[in-house]
């Protein structure tokens, strides 16, 4: 568990946070500039909030009205920044060992970085990169691991490639991930907590799936990118049709692709602007997927859309349809309509484990 409830003031900027981070990943989002740097920054010492207090655990890192403020080597935090900041005229091997070597074998295991030990960072892609500067963090045992946008610098085709070393790490460590991005598809798969900053504020936090399906949250993450993320399970396999079948409590999905193993637990984004609303069940369609939903919540924007919140099942969607369209179809709270997502709609990056 990680507590955090710092205030500081930077010229016209303040950073004013009461945060609760629970075991696992806890996603820090927020536009360019609004704190989630420099609420990094505190938490590992490398900046001194005005007032107070971070605590890990049992562990003070930092309490202004006791006057502690342990210093960055006592606070036991592994920070990954976007560059990897590898030793060139080190091995791998030597990297990763710098700090530390504890549980050395399972880390190496974890980020699967066996084959890249005898190497030098000069001959790694950027995954492989920050692979090893994730390892290196993990070896040095710490109660707390930053990741600052690690992402950042690579393309699609690399982060297609270590997302699922992360998902991983964040299925097998004990060690609490606090993990700032701007990339929502990012943290929909990764999260299993969502801090939304807006300018130095707490604007929206929760479960993941609980943040991203709130209509709140669409001016905060932005019309494009806002969408609700649902935990589903490989249900069959179309061959013919290259589909895969997916049950989630609100029914059956189909998605394009041979997606995982069959059982397997796959969580699903599905962008609230390819959310297609009906009064009556559509007839004659080309989009596979028709469900069932309950209206919980309608929230108009600043522009001409509005956010419509929904249930299915037990799990929470998301759409985006404009003033007129709702005005026209008379939505209305706890009305029963179908939501109609066109299987094209989520992309791979948009799927994880």
């Amino acid at each position: 568990m990680l507590r955090i409830c710092v205030q500081k003031n930077q010229g016209q900027f303040g950073l004013d946070v009461d945060i609760n981070a629970p075991a696992g990943v806890t996603a820090i989002f927020g536009r360019s500039g609004s704190g989630k740097t420099t609420l990094v920054n505190a938490i590992a010492g490398l900046s001194r909030p005005d007032t107070g207090k971070i605590v890990v655990g049992e562990t003070v890192l930092f309490d202004s009205a006791a006057r502690v403020n342990l210093p960055p080597p006592l606070r036991r935090v592994g920070y990954v920044f976007q560059d990897a900041r590898l030793f060139p005229h080190m091995s791998v091997r030597r990297n990763l060992t710098y700090g530390g070597d504890h549980d050395a074998a399972h880390v190496i295991d974890i980020l699967g970085l066996e084959p890249l030990l005898d190497r030098r960072p000069a001959g790694l892609s950027g995954g492989e990169r920050q692979r090893v500067a994730l390892g290196r963090a993990l070896m040095c045992d710490p109660q707390i691991l930053l990741m600052d946008e690690p992402l950042a610098a690579l393309d699609a085709s690399r982060k297609a490639e270590i997302l699922p070393y992360f998902e991983r790490l964040r299925d097998e460590t004990r060690v609490p991930i606090i993990y700032v991005s701007h990339d929502v598809s990012e943290v929909a798969r990764l999260a299993t907590t969502l801090v939304v900053l807006d300018e130095g504020k707490v604007a929206i936090s929760g479960p993941v799936g609980q943040v991203l399906s709130s209509p709140d949250v669409v001016p905060l993450l932005g019309t494009r990118t806002a969408g609700a993320v649902i935990v589903t399970r490989v249900a069959g396999r179309l061959l013919d049709d290259d589909l895969t079948e997916l049950q989630f409590s609100g029914g059956r999905l189909l998605m394009p692709g041979q997606l995982g193993e069959m059982g397997q637990l796959l969580r699903i984004r599905i962008p609230a602007q390819d959310v297609i609303l009906a009064r009556e069940a559509p007839t004659g369609m080309s989009a596979l997927n028709v469900l069932p939903v309950t209206i919980t919540e309608i929230r108009p924007g600043r522009g001409p859309g509005v956010a419509v919140g929904l249930r299915a099942g037990d799990d929470q969607l998301l759409a985006r349809v404009t003033r007129r369209s709702a005005g026209r179809m008379e939505l209305a709270v706890g009305q029963q309509i179908y939501a109609i997502i066109k299987a094209t709609a989520v992309g791979p990056e948009d799927i994880g484990g």
